[in-house]
């Protein structure tokens, strides 16, 4: 079976994560993955397949005759998509023979037009997967899944070299919660990649230092007919609050290794307002200068509504992987020749996000980040090509055949 076979199956199984669920998975509905992709793994052959308490699945393929003394390689994927648009129901749509212009999607009016994503125009003549305009696609991760599992049974089924690889997907990486019960030492891997990257042949090690910020008002609430001098309304001092951050450093105004602050939701009455930051950036200190601009703004607003009362929490989520991985560029450089192998040129980006590699490298599990053929990820104009996706694997089975020695 094909990666894209594999992927059009899995897309169908909802497995929205959640926020502030109080779960391990967040969601229940991750739990049907979970046990598919355990009842796969068995059928495939691999062994010591299990699930974890927390939804955590993992599997062994063993080393091949004559490959026992390779180091033992970790691939990992996530099951859950992003609870920023709905992953329910999805109806994923072939475009054989893509000709590179615009994708009219059957539902809610949406185009995927090649103005707004010049990607597309890569594209022409692969088939493009995307969703019906009405969810997104799923390619994040699922994409990634099907890679690891088409690459298990080629190597079984073609009798291929390859060292031990350790299989593992993980739930709640959208909301930054993938590695919180991972086991490094049950995994059993020396090293690993995580397949959550988007065009085929990125290779990525280096992230955003993440935290999250959460800033509570309580106003003063009165009749706006006697409010002279009493009201304090709650919504907008937090719109006061957002004008003391640079309005150049948001998302849609930043690029590269430049961070920002992120207003991720805004909610409340008069009475009460609470507003979700993420904060992002490359550079440590540039980092931690974020988050003091944040408190300042908080504290600089607080003293000119001294009748209203601010709390702000600040949490780090992650942190750049690059530094944890400067002793095993090995990873990077085999990736690099296992593209070039594939017939993929490969590129390095910063990653503008994080992954459950993030993570895992401070874990003690060295894991930068492979492309996996899909793009526009976290909305409706999320897309994947069948090709891509082959090459994925293509590169998969080159890593593999190196660590086993050889190629």
């Amino acid at each position: 079976m094909r990666a894209y076979e594999r992927m059009l199956n899995y897309v169908k199984v909802y497995t929205q994560s959640a926020d502030g669920t109080g779960m391990t998975p967040s969601t229940e509905c991750q739990w049907e993955l979970a046990r598919r992709l355990e009842g796969e793994m068995r059928e495939l052959g691999l062994q010591e397949v299990r699930v974890s308490e927390f939804g955590v699945v993992m599997g062994v393929l063993p080393a091949a005759p004559g490959c026992e003394a390779a180091p033992a390689l970790g691939l990992i994927a996530h099951m859950d998509t992003a609870p920023a648009f709905t992953g329910k129901d999805v109806a994923p749509i072939l475009h054989p023979n893509y000709d590179g212009g615009d994708v009219v999607l059957p539902k809610e009016g949406r185009v995927l037009r090649a103005a707004d994503f010049p990607v597309l125009e890569k594209l022409k003549g692969r088939t493009l997967i995307t969703a019906d305009g009405s969810t997104l696609l799923g390619a994040d991760d699922k994409a990634g899944i099907a890679e690891i599992l088409t690459l298990c049974e080629e190597l079984i089924a073609e009798n291929l070299p390859h060292g031990k690889i350790c299989v593992a997907f993980t739930p709640d990486e959208e909301i930054g919660e993938g590695a919180s019960h991972f086991d490094v030492a049950d995994f059993g891997a020396q090293f690993a990649y995580t397949l959550d990257g988007d065009l085929e042949g990125g290779i990525e090690y280096e992230n955003f230092n993440a935290a999250g910020g959460c800033v509570e008002i309580t106003g003063v609430s009165v009749h706006p007919g006697s409010a002279k001098d009493a009201m304090e309304n709650a919504l907008l001092i937090a719109m006061e609050l957002n004008a003391r951050l640079p309005a150049g450093e948001t998302p849609a105004h930043t690029e590269g290794y430049e961070g920002f602050f992120h207003l991720e939701s805004l909610s409340g009455d008069t009475a009460f307002a609470k507003m979700s930051y993420i904060i992002r950036d490359h550079d440590m200190d540039r980092f931690q200068a974020r988050k003091t601009q944040l408190e300042q703004a908080v504290r600089d607003t607080q003293a000119a509504h001294p009748k209203a009362a601010l709390k702000l929490e600040l949490k780090d989520s992650y942190y750049n992987m690059s530094g944890q991985l400067k002793d095993c560029m090995h990873l990077v450089e085999n990736a690099n020749r296992a593209a070039e192998m594939a017939g993929v040129q490969p590129f390095t980006n910063p990653i503008r996000g994080g992954t459950d590699g993030a993570r895992l490298s401070f874990m003690g599990l060295p894991c930068p980040n492979l492309g996996t053929g899909g793009f526009n990820f976290h909305g409706p104009y999320e897309c994947a090509t069948v090709e891509g996706m082959d090459s994925a694997v293509a590169i998969l089975r080159n890593i593999a055949a190196i660590y086993a020695g050889r190629k």
